[in-house]
């Protein structure tokens, strides 16, 4: 039996990183007043089909869906907003009396795609959303987010690509533009660009196989058509950023994938040893709440890929700041012994220090070496002399020196040791 296509397992260092990485995330997010969502993996088929559009290449190409025992059309999720959304109309948040509503979420997400270095079938993201503002600061705050997160991380050459896809009014006459200016054209592009031509012509912009095309490079620009509302609106969100020493580059290229978004779009990227990555997107979507049946309500938000984020980060040799140490490795000197050791391992877990102790019955020289293998800070050894007189041996693996330490006192003795070592360290 093998893992399915596209998928991958979890463990040891790689997943000590993915748990360092969403321990920063909820610190951040606990900074910013953001309450954590969950919603289910998998959800009705018309949910992402209206919420993320018929047009887009997730829905037309990439969704996993199935039919239950029921003959109902379900699909697994394969991104975040549309099922958080549904969450916030269902569970009637827009009469919570705490007002906007700021939420982010983490976990798998499932698109049928060609598996590739930082891309698979099921894959993990980081993502945000608030509903209830139309604040150009908050169009800022939410891209300061995943820019902050990276400074933390340790990345560098981080750049905000940024557009705005105006509002309705300006969406429309861009279209009809765009559409005008394609026509004669449009029999030269790739098959996809001539299949969205007519359901959504503004993903044409953003297709990866004429990207380079001399008609997509002449072809009109969205600011040109954008009216006084969705100017003001985009020249407050640059003018914060800029507040804030954020670094962006406005990009009249960036559309998104999904069809729900208005007003502001962005992506940020890194110029990495694997060239420019695409590390996480978003944007505003102020129609799409009311599009899935709830109120009137402008939503934005982000999304971020944890597999490409920890390819990067690996690619630039970026260390995360991992605990691969454990605090004490206990040593039986015999079987009868054993339980004792089990014992005082519950006893110090609960005063707060990572243990473990032998189970294989190893002998002394092969549990050192154990030791050494978990990177354990200090050894106790247990004999029938230790349990009969209530005292241990504990030897400290770095200075290799050995005390007898009463029971009584070896939380003492253990939090004392520790905090001398933490203050030796910030001496030096």
């Amino acid at each position: 039996m093998q893992k399915p296509k596209g998928t991958y397992d979890v463990f040891g260092l790689y997943g000590k990183k993915l748990k360092n990485i969403e321990k920063i995330i909820e610190s951040l997010m606990e900074k910013y007043n953001y309450e954590y969502f969950r919603t289910p993996i998998f959800e009705q088929s018309e949910l992402f089909h209206r919420g993320i559009g018929e047009t887009s290449d997730i829905v037309s190409k990439e969704t996993y869906d199935f039919k239950d025992r029921k003959d109902r059309n379900m699909t697994l999720r394969p991104e975040g907003t549309a099922g958080v959304v549904r969450s916030y109309i269902e569970n009637k948040m827009y009469s919570n009396n705490v007002q906007p509503v700021k939420t982010w979420y983490y976990g798998p997400m499932y698109r049928y795609e060609r598996p590739q270095a930082g891309r698979f079938r099921e894959f993990y993201q980081f993502g945000v959303e608030v509903f209830g503002s139309n604040s150009p600061l908050l169009d800022a705050e939410i891209i300061s987010i995943p820019v902050y997160l990276y400074n933390i991380l340790g990345l560098k050459n981080i750049k905000v690509k940024i557009n705005s896809l105006g509002d309705e009014e300006s969406h429309s006459k861009y279209r009809d533009a765009l559409m005008d200016y394609l026509k004669p054209h449009i029999s030269n592009l790739c098959f996809d660009c001539q299949a969205r031509y007519e359901k959504n012509p503004l993903r044409i912009l953003d297709c990866k196989v004429d990207k380079e095309s001399e008609i997509l490079k002449n072809a009109p620009l969205i600011k040109d058509f954008l009216n006084e509302n969705s100017s003001t609106h985009f020249e407050s969100v640059l003018t914060a950023l800029k507040k804030l020493d954020i670094e962006y580059e406005v990009d009249y290229s960036i559309v998104r994938g999904l069809d729900y978004y208005t007003h502001t779009v962005f992506e940020v990227v890194s110029e990495t040893k694997l060239g420019t990555v695409v590390l996480c997107g978003g944007g505003r979507y102020n129609n799409l709440i009311q599009e899935l049946g709830g109120p009137d309500t402008p939503g934005v938000g982000f999304a971020i890929g944890m597999e490409r984020l920890l390819n990067v980060l690996e690619s630039e040799n970026i260390e995360l700041d991992i605990n691969t140490t454990i605090d004490a490795y206990i040593i039986p000197l015999s079987e009868e012994i054993r339980k004792h050791a089990l014992v005082l391992a519950n006893s110090l877990r609960l005063n707060g220090f990572v243990v473990d102790y032998d189970l294989l019955n190893r002998n002394l020289k092969a549990n050192f070496k154990q030791s050494e293998k978990l990177n354990a800070k200090y050894v106790i050894i247990i004999g029938e002399d230790e349990v009969v007189n209530n005292y241990v041996t504990i030897k400290n693996n770095h200075t290799k020196i050995e005390e007898k330490v009463k029971l009584e006192d070896l939380v003492d003795y253990l939090d004392e040791i520790e905090c001398s070592c933490e203050h030796c360290e910030e001496d030096l």
